[in-house]
């Protein structure tokens, strides 16, 4: 098979061959004081010094503005949280993808609980092992989406996933998106040595 992206959308084949995807569960608070709360699969680190990390939410044709609640939100407050979906709340995760009036929190639909952040005013969700408090870096416009880069300002990793001080991926069980409805646990693991 050949595509050519000019005469096919390509959506179907990033999204089914750049697997498993991180999600990033942003929480963002409007500045009338409303929580949001939603997944996105396009997600990843951009820098560590300073750390940075970047979501991509596709436009919204809806929107007068063309932006979905979330990178709206983050345009007008400049900040956010990233959750780390495990297993445990995938569910909760897929409740938060509905589209919901304004002034409806998709924490209050999906039956989370918010938790304090420390330096940003968007909450976390409690039940996320890992939150990435964010302040806004920039946000480019990408052809039909937004990129949203975040400068993390805070870390918060429940003990249940530290081993010896540090985060451990063995006990972190996140959570990929694969494409369409399908998503991918991540504690099936291999190991492989870096080679000198």
């Amino acid at each position: 098979m050949e595509l050519d992206p000019e005469e096919v959308s390509m959506y179907r084949t990033l999204a089914g061959a750049v697997v498993p995807r991180p999600i990033a569960w942003v929480s963002t608070r409007s500045p009338d004081g409303v929580d949001n709360l939603a997944p996105y699969s396009f997600f990843n680190v951009v820098a560590v010094d300073p750390p940075v990390v970047m979501f991509a939410p596709v436009d919204d044709a809806d929107s007068p503005e063309g932006l979905k609640d979330t990178p709206r939100n983050v345009r007008e407050t400049e900040e956010f949280v990233v959750n780390v979906v495990t297993e445990s709340v995938a569910e909760a995760m897929n409740e938060t993808a509905a589209t919901l009036p304004a002034g409806e929190s998709e924490f209050d639909r999906a039956g989370v609980s918010r938790a304090d952040s420390r330096t940003v005013a968007p909450p976390q969700v409690a039940e996320s092992p890992v939150a990435f408090e964010c302040s806004l870096y920039e946000m480019v416009d990408v052809g039909g989406s937004s990129m949203v880069l975040g400068e993390v300002e805070w870390v918060r990793v429940d003990d249940s996933v530290v081993t010896d001080g540090k985060l451990d991926v063995k006990k972190l069980d996140a959570v990929g998106r694969l494409s369409g409805s399908l998503y991918a646990p991540t504690d099936d693991r291999f190991s492989m040595e870096r080679p000198p």
